[in-house]
């Protein structure tokens, strides 16, 4: 992974969100400020088109930051996408997948916290950012076989966790 060049942020600034779009920007993936605490980025994963989504939460020096899936759960899997889901979070070191409850689309979650004047640097985000992409990645297979290949969640992740040696 590439960080972004050091001169690009201005290490006075108390925004992270300013960082998020010069490394957007830097990389040439869509975004758009959706409001002073809000950006959303469109970067392009192995399987799919991710949704990242940061909020800035100034009083809690928060940035929360979502990685969002681009299919819906219809109602009939939701039982077993909840059940693959807490399978999935037992594997996770960092984050944790969940469904979100107005669009019904997976999606990894992770908060940096900057206490006591801390503030994002480009290793930091790019990090949670490339964590983000490499599990949705690594988990994308297991929700095409639950929603689509009509398996259950406990072949779902086998099939989308088996390592191959080699090369064909």
């Amino acid at each position: 992974m590439t960080f972004v060049k050091k001169d690009l942020f201005d290490p006075g600034a108390h925004d992270p969100l300013t960082l998020v779009e010069l490394i957007a920007t830097q990389k040439r993936w869509a975004n758009e400020r959706l409001s002073e605490t809000e950006m959303m980025i469109q970067v392009p994963g192995a399987w799919a088109m991710y949704h990242m989504y940061f909020v800035w939460q100034e009083k809690l020096s928060a940035l929360q930051f979502c990685c969002q899936f681009d299919f819906r759960v219809p109602n009939p899997n939701r039982a077993d996408v909840h059940t693959l889901l807490t399978m999935i979070n037992e594997r996770l070191w960092l984050g944790h997948f969940d469904l979100n409850t107005d669009e019904q689309t997976p999606m990894f979650r992770h908060n940096l916290l900057m206490r006591s004047g801390e503030q994002a640097n480009a290793q930091q985000i790019e990090d949670v950012m490339g964590i983000a992409a490499a599990e949705c990645d690594r988990f994308y297979p297991a929700f095409q076989f639950v929603l689509w290949g009509n398996r259950s969640p406990e072949d779902a992740i086998g099939a989308a966790l088996i390592h191959t040696n080699g090369r064909a």
